[in-house]
């Protein structure tokens, strides 16, 4: 991530073209990496991920890539509501983690 607080056109890319056999963990793990505010609007349980944007354009561009891989949105996408709010479950089938394993 650079000092900009804004994610590069490189890191949305490769959210878009992440390889999905990576696994979509290791995705949301990278994407949390380069959120804004992660320790307000990111939380996990289990399997499912609690996203909110805060609004914050930066945000809003990492969900935008994360809807352009479509690997990942059809597999992980469970719902999303007004004000920037999403839910993601990584499937039972994607494969795992190391620390999973």
């Amino acid at each position: 991530m650079s000092l900009d607080p804004y994610p590069t056109d490189e890191e949305l890319e490769k959210i878009k073209f992440w390889d999905y056999e990576l696994n979509f963990a290791s995705l949301l793990d990278y994407v949390k990496s380069l959120w804004w505010q992660a320790d307000w609007g990111w939380s996990q349980r289990g399997n499912t991920y609690y996203v909110s944007t805060g609004g914050w354009s930066g945000n809003e561009s990492l969900i935008g890539a994360l809807q352009a891989n479509f690997m990942f949105w059809a597999a992980c996408w469970v719902s999303s509501r007004r004000g920037g709010h999403y839910r993601f479950h990584n499937p039972k089938w994607a494969k795992p983690t190391k620390e999973e394993r």
